[in-house]
This record gives C-alpha cells, sequence and structure tokens, in this order.
C-alpha cells in the first residue's frame, strides 16, 4: 500500500534513515514499499539491497517536485523503470528544464497524480490518480469509471511524533522562521506510518482503490545483481585484448625499471598479471594507464599511490613510482583472490591539471557511462545550532553565547530547550548532495541504471549516491585527486628553466635518496615548503629520528597520524629507532616480520604480516581484516568469523590469551589509523623530490610554493624562508612584477595576486601592457595606459609600486588625485584647462618606515621591507636565539617570538593545551608547548610578537620550549592614525 515513501534523503523534508524505514515498514506490518524521494535516487539501491536481505520486497521510485509543487510520483516496474526514471531526472537536471505537470511517456514506470489532477487530462494506460486517506470520503463519490483509475496514495514522510522535527527541516530549507511556513511549505500531519490494517479500513469503502494499488505492486519487481562489478568491462573491446594490451605495456616499462636478469621481479609480474586476468582487472589497470599516459604527453607532473602502488604491474606502467619489491611490500595488499574490488589507485595532480585531466576522461570515455561520485553533506554541531536558532528567530548574539558559553544560564529558555531536543537527531542528517573530492565512475552500462545525475557548479554529471553505495552495489571509483605539492614541483621545474636555463628531469627519484646534500637538508629539518613534511610535528619527528634516508621518512609518514601518535606507539618507534639492541619482542613473530620498524605495527600491511605470521589468517584473510578495521569494510558479521578464527589458530598454536589479545587490539588500533606502506613510500617520493628542489634550487622552489598558494603555513613564512636562502624580496612593482611571483636572478618580485583589494582585471592587464608597450615611466603614463581608477592607483602606490620613481609616498598620493582630478575633468567635456598636469612644489613630507610596515600589513598581510620585531616597541629580543636552543638544556629561558602558527590537543583529562610554532628575528623557527596551567593564565591571542618565558627541554636532540608565562609584546603605534 505503500507507493510514496520518503526517507531522510529527500532533503530537509524526510526524517527516516533507510535502517529505520525498514524496521518501521516491519513494526507497521508492511512488506512492500516504493522509496519515492523527492526529485533523487540517492537512497535507492541501498533501500533495495539492505530490504531485500530483510526478507522485504522493496521497489524504487521517485516524487517528481517544481520547488514545492507536487506533480507525480513515479514507480519504477523493474530495473528498466528505474533507468527511465533516473534519465528523465537527469535530462531535467543537465539541461536546467522546468518540471511540467505532465509526465513523458514511460514503458515501464507506473505515474500516479495527485487526486486534484482528476480530470484535468486522459490518463494513459500506466498512469492513476492517488487518493490519500483524507481523499477517501471524497473518492466514494466517483463513479466506478473514474475509481478504476485511482491507486491508494499513502505518503510516509515521518514518525508520528516528528512532525514538529519536519517542519524545522521545511523551516530551514527555505531559510525562514518556523512560524512563516506556509501550508505548500510542510507535508499534512497525516505524512507518518500508519498500521495496514487500519490503512485498510480507511479505504474498505473503496475496494477498487485497493485492488488496482495490489495489481500495481504485483508488476513490480527489482532483481539487480549487486554482487557484479559494474565498471567498465574492458578497455579495447575484448578481455583477450585487453590482457595482450597490458602484457605489451608491462614488458615495455619492465625495461626501465628492473634488470633483465631480475628473476624476482619477472617472477612478480607474472604472478600478478595472473591474477589481474583472473579477477578480469586488466580494464580497470588500462584505464588508469590510459589517463596517467594522457598526462605524460601533456607534461603534466603526477603521482600515484593507493594500494595500487604495491603493484609491480603498476610500477612498470608508471601509475607509480614506487618499486613495491625494493619496499617488499605485500601483494595480497594489492590484490588476492579473496579481494573482490579492483585495487584503489588515487592519482595525484597539480590543482591546476586536474580539470584537464577531468575534461579528457568525459571525452575519452562514452557520455553517460562517465560521472564523477556524488557525495552527502551533513548537517555538523555548530551548524545545527545555528539553523535552528534562526528558524526560531534567535539574535546573532543569542546563538553565539549558546555556541561559546552552552552552560550560561540565559540559554536556560524554551526556545533553547526545543533546539536542544532535535541537536542530537541533527547530527550527522544529511543536509545537501555534492561532489566527492576525487572519484570518477566509469561504467559499463549506463549510469542511470543505477542513478540519477546531477549537474553540479562543476559542471560535470554526478552520481547521486556516496562512495558506501559505491562499493556495495560493485564499483570502484577513479580517485583523480588535485594537490598543490605538485604544483609547487611541476612549477619549479619551469622557474629554474626561464630562470637560470636549467631543464630538471625528476624521473627516477630514486637517485634523490643516496644525494649527500638531501640528507643533510633532511637531517636538519629544513623542510618548508616540503610536501608532507614542512609541519612542525612532522619536522620535530624528523629531527627526532635524525632523519636522512628514504625509508626512515616512509616511517615517519605513517606514524605522524593520529592513531598511532595517540596510542604511544610514535614515541615507542623513536626509543626502538635510536636503541634497537634493546627492543624487547612480544613473540619472535614480531622480530621475524616487523624487525625493519623495531615490531613496531607502523604499517596496514604489519597487520597483515602478523594477522598471518602470528594468528594463522591466510593473506587474503589477513586483508579483509585489515580493511574491516580500517572502516572499509562494513560487513561486520565478517569480522567476528575472522577474529574468532585469529584467537582459535592462537589456541590451536598453545599462545598466551593474555598476548593474543593484546596483539588484536593492537591491530585494530593500528588498522584504521595508519597509512599502507605503498601510500607512505609514495608520499616520500614525493618529499624526496621537493627535497631535492628544495636542495638546489631554494629561490625558484620558494618561488613556486608561493604561486601554488602556500602549504601549511601562511605567505609570510614561505617569504622568510626564501630570504634566509638569499633571496632579495621586492614588493611588488609595476615594472617589474606579473600576476603571481617572479624571480629575476635572486630579486623576488612579490605578484599582485597577492595584494589585497586589487582588481584582478588590473592586476593582469599590467602586465600584458608593459609587454606590448614597453615599462612604464610614470603615474600619468601609467593611468593613461592601463585607465586605473583612484582607489586602485592608491593601493598600488601604498603599497610601493612605484618606488621607481624615486619619489616619495605621499608626494606620489598627492599627484595621483591631481592626476584623477584631471581625467575628470576631460571627460565631463571640460576643455579650458587641457593643457599639461601642472605639479605644485609640495613642503618636504616626513615618511616614517613604521608607516610603510602597516601598509604593507594591511596590503600583504605581512612586512616585507621590514619584520614585526621592528614593529615592536622594546628593541628587547630575548635571552637566547633559537639556534642555541640545543645548548641551554633544562634551563629557564626569555625568548622573543613572532607568532607562526599553533595546535589544539586535549590532555587525556580532556583539558585543553596548545603546540606553538614562532621564528626569532633571525627568522629561525622554535617550538613551545603550552600545558593546561600555563595556557588558562598566559593565553595565546592570534598574530604578533610574542615574550615567552620557559623551560628548555631537549628530546633526542629536539629542542622546545615549556611555556611558564608569555604575553604579546606592544607594537609601535601607526603614524597613519595620527
Amino acid at each position: 500500500m505503500l507507493l510514496n515513501v520518503h526517507s531522510y534523503y529527500s532533503l530537509r523534508y524526510g526524517t527516516y534513515s533507510l535502517e529505520e524505514l525498514m524496521d518501521e515498514m516491519v513494526s507497521y506490518g508492511y512488506d512492500t514499499a516504493v522509496l519515492t524521494d523527492i526529485n533523487n535516487s540517492s537512497g535507492s539501491l541501498d533501500f533495495i539491497r539492505k530490504g531485500q536481505e530483510k526478507g522485504l520486497n522493496p521497489l524504487a521510485g521517485m516524487e517528481f517536485r517544481e520547488g514545492d509543487i507536487f506533480h507525480f510520483v513515479a514507480i519504477a516496474r523493474n530495473e528498466r523503470g528505474f533507468e527511465e526514471i533516473n534519465a528523465y531526472r537527469t535530462a531535467l537536471n543537465m539541461e536546467g528544464l522546468t518540471l511540467p505537470e505532465r509526465a513523458p511517456e514511460f514503458k515501464d514506470v507506473f505515474i500516479v497524480y495527485p487526486f486534484e489532477k482528476m480530470g484535468c487530462f486522459a490518463l494513459r494506460d500506466y498512469e492513476y490518480i492517488g487518493v490519500r486517506p483524507e481523499e477517501c470520503s471524497r473518492a466514494v463519490l466517483l463513479g466506478t469509471t473514474a475509481l478504476a483509475r485511482c491507486v491508494v496514495l499513502a505518503p510516509v514522510s515521518f514518525r508520528r511524533d516528528d512532525y514538529t522535527f519536519h517542519k524545522q527541516l521545511r523551516a530551514v530549507d527555505h531559510n525562514v522562521l518556523i512560524s512563516q511556513l506556509s501550508l505548500t511549505q510542510v507535508a499534512t500531519v497525516m505524512e507518518h506510518f500508519i498500521p495496514r490494517a487500519q490503512l485498510m479500513l480507511l479505504y474498505k469503502a473503496l475496494p477498487q482503490v485497493l485492488q488496482n494499488t495490489y495489481r500495481l505492486f504485483m508488476q513490480c519487481s527489482f532483481t539487480m545483481d549487486f554482487t557484479a562489478a559494474k565498471n567498465k568491462a574492458s578497455f579495447t573491446g575484448s578481455h583477450y585484448s585487453d590482457k595482450a594490451l597490458l602484457l605489451k605495456h608491462v614488458m615495455n616499462g619492465f625495461a626501465n625499471r628492473y634488470a633483465k636478469t631480475d628473476m624476482v621481479a619477472q617472477q612478480r609480474i607474472q604472478r600478478e598479471l595472473e591474477v589481474i586476468e583472473n579477477q578480469h582487472f586488466a580494464s580497470y589497470f588500462l584505464i588508469t594507464d590510459d589517463i596517467c599516459r594522457y598526462a605524460r604527453n601533456k607534461d603534466f607532473y603526477y603521482v600515484g599511490r593507493g594500494s595500487g602502488a604495491n603493484s609491480a604491474v603498476a610500477y612498470c606502467l608508471g601509475i607509480t613510482d614506487v618499486d613495491p619489491i625494493a619496499l617488499n611490500l605485500p601483494f595480497e595488499r594489492f590484490l588476492n583472490p579473496k579481494r573482490k574490488s579492483s585495487p584503489d589507485f588515487d592519482v595525484d595532480f597539480s590543482w591546476r591539471d586536474r580539470d584537464d585531466v577531468y575534461d579528457y576522461i568525459f571525452k575519452r570515455y562514452q557520455p553517460g557511462h562517465t560521472a564523477l561520485m556524488g557525495a552527502m553533506s551533513t548537517f555538523r554541531s555548530r551548524s545545527i545550532l545555528r539553523e535552528l536558532g534562526k528558524v526560531y528567530g534567535l539574535p546573532k548574539a543569542e546563538i553565539d553565547r549558546l555556541l561559546h558559553e552552552p552552560d550560561n544560564m540565559l540559554n536556560k529558555n524554551e526556545v533553547i530547550d526545543t533546539i536542544l531536543s532535535v541537536y542530537n537527531r541533527m547530527e550527522d542528517f544529511p543536509n545537501q548532495r555534492t561532489i566527492h573530492a576525487s572519484g570518477v565512475l566509469i561504467a559499463e552500462q549506463p549510469l542511470t541504471l543505477y542513478s540519477a545525475l546531477d549537474k553540479p557548479p562543476k559542471g560535470l554529471p554526478t552520481v547521486q549516491f556516496d562512495m558506501y553505495t559505491a562499493e556495495d552495489i560493485g564499483f570502484e571509483k577513479f580517485d583523480i585527486l588535485s594537490q598543490r605539492g605538485i604544483g609547487h614541483i611541476k612549477d619549479c621545474q619551469q622557474l629554474v628553466l626561464q630562470n637560470k636555463g636549467l631543464s630538471i628531469d625528476l624521473e627516477n627519484p630514486k637517485r634523490f635518496f643516496n644525494d649527500p646534500h638531501i640528507a643533510d637538508q633532511l637531517r636538519s629539518a629544513n623542510t618548508i615548503g616540503c610536501f608532507y613534511i614542512e609541519s612542525p610535528a612532522m619536522r620535530q619527528l624528523i629531527t627526532k629520528l635524525r632523519c636522512d634516508n628514504y625509508l626512515t621518512l616512509v616511517a615517519a609518514s605513517s606514524i605522524i597520524r593520529p592513531g598511532v601518535a595517540s596510542s604511544g606507539m610514535m614515541a615507542e618507534f623513536i626509543k626502538r629507532h635510536h636503541n634497537p639492541g634493546a627492543v624487547t619482542y612480544p613473540h619472535p613473530v614480531f622480530k621475524e616480520q616487523l624487525s625493519e620498524t623495531y615490531g613496531v605495527m607502523v604499517y596496514q600491511e604489519d597487520v597483515m604480516k602478523i594477522a598471518h605470521a602470528y594468528g594463522g589468517l591466510d593473506m587474503a584473510d589477513a586483508d579483509v581484516l585489515r580493511r574491516m578495521m580500517s572502516g572499509k569494510y562494513r560487513n561486520k558479521k565478517h569480522l567476528v568469523e575472522i577474529e574468532d578464527k585469529y584467537f582459535d589458530n592462537c589456541k590451536a598454536k598453545g599462545y598466551d590469551l593474555k598476548v593474543s589479545r593484546e596483539i588484536w587490539r593492537q591491530m585494530e588500533s593500528f588498522a584504521g589509523y595508519s597509512f599502507n606502506k605503498a601510500h607512505s613510500a609514495s608520499y616520500a617520493v614525493e618529499s624526496y623530490q621537493s627535497l631535492f628542489l628544495k636542495t638546489y634550487y631554494p629561490l625558484e622552489f620558494m618561488v613556486s610554493v608561493l604561486n601554488n598558494y602556500g602549504g601549511f603555513y601562511s605567505r609570510k613564512v614561505y617569504v622568510n624562508e626564501a630570504r634566509l636562502a638569499g633571496a632579495n624580496i621586492c614588493l611588488p612593482c609595476v615594472n617589474h612584477s606579473v600576476y603571481s611571483t617572479c624571480i629575476e636572478g635572486v630579486d623576488i618580485y612579490l605578484g599582485f595576486d597577492e595584494v589585497l583589494h586589487l582588481e584582478k582585471a588590473l592586476a593582469s592587464s599590467i602586465e600584458t601592457e608593459r609587454q606590448a608597450n614597453g615599462l612604464f615611466t610614470g603615474l600619468e603614463n601609467f593611468v593613461a595606459r592601463t585607465g586605473a581608477g583612484i582607489e586602485q592607483l592608491l593601493i598600488l602606490i601604498r603599497v610601493g609600486a612605484f618606488r621607481f620613481l624615486n619619489i616619495g609616498k605621499k608626494e606620489l598620493l598627492w599627484h595621483a588625485h591631481l592626476l584623477v582630478s584631471k581625467k575628470q575633468q576631460h571627460n565631463s567635456g571640460n576643455m579650458l584647462f587641457q593643457s599639461d598636469i601642472h605639479i605644485p612644489v609640495l613642503p618636504q613630507l616626513e615618511q616614517h618606515n613604521t608607516e610603510d610596515y602597516y601598509d604593507e600589513i594591511e596590503l600583504l598581510g605581512f612586512c616585507v621591507s621590514g619584520s614585526m620585531f621592528d614593529l615592536a616597541k622594546s628593541s628587547y629580543r630575548g635571552d637566547v636565539m633559537a639556534k642555541d636552543l640545543l645548548t641551554k638544556a633544562g634551563q629557564v629561558v626569555r625568548m622573543v617570538g613572532d607568532f607562526v602558527a599553533e595546535k589544539y590537543v586535549r590532555t587525556k583529562k580532556g583539558e585543553l593545551m596548545k603546540f606553538g610554532t614562532f621564528f626569532d628575528c633571525e627568522g629561525v623557527f622554535f617550538d613551545t608547548v603550552h600545558f593546561p596551567p600555563s595556557l588558562a593564565e598566559f593565553p595565546l591571542r592570534g598574530a604578533g610578537v610574542y615574550l615567552i618565558e620557559g623551560k628548555v627541554t631537549v628530546a633526542y636532540g629536539c629542542a622546545a620550549l615549556e611555556v611558564i608565562r608569555c604575553a604579546k609584546m606592544p607594537l609601535k603605534v601607526d603614524p597613519r592614525s595620527e
């Protein structure tokens, strides 16, 4: 009887999750229902798959609305009908069409119109009129002929006691007060489950309507095979040709990667190809290879990672630069007979290149078969309170108080209580459909078989379900990511060619691993700007490990992860790294399998190794265990089966149960947070490529970091780093600068893109005009050639862009106003004063460096011609510089630092503490630790120069200042305001 059921995928309308919906169906006596979410099929396949597992008869459809106006319900007779519905919704979405009141012609779809459409048009064979429970009395008055085309329409949208929640969601959707909602904007109060027997009684006087509804249901079924692979089955058109082409490409690459006599590599390749063939994954490899070949032909730099980097086949194809044999990466982590899904390839491109790669994929592969992966953004804690606060008309100040002072007595009132009563319900509640960060689907069949497609702002078709549903129904996505670190590398190569005339080859990065200069750079943690290894925490870890080689960096890339670090195993790894002879292994298996990491499970592969060697699981089961523990496998029953097998094997081997439990706990702890080794290895390769550029071409490298809009730190940090490397940092200049930052020898000219409030059109045109007609000779010449208005001209003067004229800023500001005044007279047609502009002789105008510093902070965000230390009233710069901290271990010292960054953490007691990062007046970094007592009394308050008193602590050669007290130092008064 349920032809029109909504879940919470009817966004900001329905309140049921799919699981709740199915439980309610059983509770109220129903075994069949059609999920008809509004204008989407996000939950349809999950509803059908999960419902069938519960023994229900779930069906698929969609409710079509134009805004709040309900036009009709479409019900799929079968999978073909579901495709028709999705295709129609997709056409509306992609073409931006208005939904007509009348449904189009369908072949395998039933249409149900609202009761008020009775008699508006002649119904087709598959079209009906829906009669709601509250409309039964009116329907009884109709004749038999009219009732012959009527069915039961008893919509379900919310629980019986959830009507207020529904109204709150509708008010959020319309951004109005809940009291302002109109009747057309909300459902009727009746849209909840009615017990089946009671529903039958409501239609007792309409037996024909009940019979029509039964008949409709009897014609509907859904039998999709959710276990079958849905990806494009063949790259070439046949599996045999795929196999031959893959072998050809692999063997061509083998010659570049391995020696002809390397039998270990040959056997590994042969074994991988056999598994790829047996599990029909050749197409997935060839498509990924095709994308990477396109990138190489376009000279796009990329990094391949993910579990696919465990593959020697991928290494030979050039998808990754990680040698799995050299790193002893287990093949089964990549593929095994029990893995039903394709291996995961993540391919990172520069943020500038990714859209081009997307364009290639969507043109190369069949339209309608290719789409971006969807995702669902949810209501989060603060957004819930803000949205509900607005719905109930709370002023912003009261909403802020609720957020920041939840225990304030003023928060105790009826409205706040109402808001808080639904807070937990809305946590992680679907809010809007969006795009997955990187996923692309390439299907064998049209994607409308599985979902309607949206057209988000990016303009590319996007499926309406998320990655979890995709995997559950047999899809494997291609991850095409964008990363600024890759932009650094590519841009640096181009800058070195322009500035030094040198062409840099970054292929075969193994040669960087043995470079002593790069090793020195890494060991000293001089890694600012380098991908993944520039954060304060990572630089401290590198220092503590005295990391100067690739394998240690690979390990560091994984143990820095939150789960490993918070478990205490990061500290344990550092300790064992410095004294491997003192390591005690819980079992000989740990020494045998994990000697490289001193018995610590650093990588996800380590979980597999221990589960296999200690727990007796085969490697395929060990990989399933890893996937389950990392949250990428949702069959909890299977996890229990494997856990039982593990403990049974341990018992059979005579192991101590207490030890076995502790090892299981460690595996469970690490699997969810640590990287797979291939992933860490891929990151480390990219880090080494960045390190190579920073070591040998530091100025060009820092310019490339700035032009890719930085990384972990603010721009002033990268400018400081360039200055330390010997650069002469120049303010933007109309005769030297371009839109982005550029370099001439050792002179780095900041780009116009750095200047706040400078219009992009003017910033871009300056370079174009200069190239076409030569350097600018003065203000008048600049205005005449660029048409700059007074506001833009004043910005350029204040930022120092006309300093080549050797005229003071204040004089230039006078000239600018006179110029614009003359221009306005000319434009107004006043020809009386058309002589050249007369510049009056001005008295000597006093100019302070301090004014320039404040101008630069206002317009660039930081000082360039000076530093924050030059703005401090006091000339005191501390007892010790950062470079000398190691010699002051245990001493209480005072330091003066320019604030760089901070990180909040919570202690085991739940108290708040911070880690701070500063640099001293010499531009050298130092780190601070703010424990809860000192943080509470002496908090950090954002940017500024701080006087810090603390005790110097040194751990494994890494110094930090344990703060006793700190405060911002007063700055000189801004003379511009005087």
